[in-house]
């Protein structure tokens, strides 16, 4: 028989550590080191640019979890600007039958991409 032998690569360490974020409307489970995509955020920013989040929902660091109602107050994780850009583009279109009534729109939404640095 065949033993598979498990290599350095194969052993990947994840860390048991993530959060429950809420922004854009969204919650999103995030851990360090995750890229997301999250709605459009206001204000100006640069490659490299720490975006905190401060409404955070739960936190759990693989012993103790931590529930908030509605936010865990001190809580906050920290993200690193990625890039900004819009999404591929969805049509819309509005049709009637037998009324010669047809309508076709695109829409963009726009994003910001983050990588998560921390949770605090």
């Amino acid at each position: 028989m065949a033993t598979a032998k498990k290599t350095i690569k194969d052993a990947k360490v994840e860390s048991k550590e993530f959060a429950v974020i809420f922004t854009g409307g969204k919650q999103y489970k995030v851990a360090v080191g995750d890229i997301l995509k999250i709605e459009k955020l206001d204000g100006e920013f640069a490659v490299g640019d720490k975006i905190t989040f401060d409404k955070v929902l739960l936190v759990d660091n693989g012993v103790d979890t931590t529930i908030g109602a509605p936010y865990i107050a001190g809580a906050k994780v920290e993200s690193l600007f990625q890039k900004a850009g819009k999404r591929p583009t969805v049509t819309v279109v509005k049709y009637k039958q037998k009324s010669r009534y047809l309508k076709k729109n695109g829409h963009r939404q726009p994003f910001v991409e983050v990588k998560i640095s921390a949770i605090k």
